[in-house]
């Protein structure tokens, strides 16, 4: 593995998130004045869906029948029920908020794997859950008092959010063995599209008034398309295989940071103040404990030897 390509993981890794975070502020801008977040789910998962089925046209490869509900459940998981909650949740709670809680998905996914592929524990471990913990469940809570843009149903949501889409890494792991990436993704999504429509449809075709959108929220869509789920994804797929999971979890901590200097831009160079009042010490300390947490959790027994 030479240097170069580990320098190019990182980067990709670093990009990622900081899409991630910049989707945060950029995909709220426009809901729900311009469109409901079930239909912006809808376009989501059918845009991304497309292109990676145009890819898999150059990918020769069938699916064995008896993993086509893991495929199924992984849709459920993986584009569909996490995707409607993080954009419900986003719609109504805090960008800063919705990074924190990002950042507790390697804690969530290393609990299912005890559960769930029965991965062993340590006290360090066991640890790392109860700071994290602490710190993901205090921001929840603290929506119902905060002031500013924060929401106990908007935090609880994402929260949500990270549980199903860390159901669905866990899900889809014994495929990930068995499967080229592309054929996964591709039938996830096509599965997730199956799981939406009877949820979005109707607004797709009744509830939104196409009327209101203009040149920037067709941007943000293909924003959302494009950068947040198609390229973040392939980014993934190429950091994981020169990095280790816990390194490319570790990234997640990018989030908050990144949520903070856009904040600064807005108000320092944009002035636009709306996101000022949600950062304070209370959520810095929270971001701090779930990092904490998971930073334990990621660690190597011998580490602490």
């Amino acid at each position: 593995m030479s240097k170069s390509n580990i320098i190019k993981a990182h980067f990709a890794l670093f990009a990622t998130h900081v899409i991630y975070a910049a989707n945060h502020f950029i995909a709220k801008g426009i809901m729900p004045e311009k469109i409901n977040p079930t239909p912006f789910v809808f376009f989501r998962v059918l845009g991304a869906g497309l292109i990676f089925w145009f890819i898999k046209l150059f990918v020769k490869e069938k699916i064995e029948k008896k993993d086509i509900f893991r495929l199924m459940l992984c849709g459920l998981f993986g584009a569909s029920c996490n995707q409607l909650f993080f954009f419900h949740g986003l719609s109504l709670t805090s960008p800063i908020d919705t990074s924190i809680i990002m950042t507790s998905a390697p804690a969530v996914v290393f609990i299912l794997s005890m559960i769930v592929l029965k991965e062993k524990a340590n006290k360090y471990k066991i640890l790392g859950l109860a700071i994290g913990a602490s710190g993901a469940i205090g921001l929840v809570w603290y929506g119902q008092v905060a002031e500013g843009t924060s929401s106990f149903l908007g935090n609880l949501f994402v929260f949500m959010n990270v549980l199903f889409y860390s159901l669905y890494q866990v899900t889809v792991k014994p495929l990930m063995k068995k499967y080229h990436f592309i054929s996964i993704i591709s039938w996830v999504f096509l599965f997730g599209l199956l799981f939406v429509i009877p949820f979005g449809m109707n607004d797709v075709l009744y509830n939104t008034d196409y009327d209101l959108f203009d040149f920037s929220t067709y941007m943000v869509i293909a924003y959302v398309i494009v950068f947040t789920t198609f390229l973040t994804f392939l980014f993934n797929i190429y950091a994981l295989r020169q990095v280790s999971p816990s390194v490319a979890g570790s990234y997640t901590y990018v989030q908050p940071a990144v949520s903070f200097v856009i904040v600064f831009i807005l108000s320092m160079l944009l002035n636009d103040n709306t996101y000022n009042e949600d950062v304070n010490w209370i959520k810095i300390t929270s971001c701090l404990l779930v990092i904490i947490g998971v930073y334990l959790i990621s660690m190597k027994p011998k580490t602490f030897s």
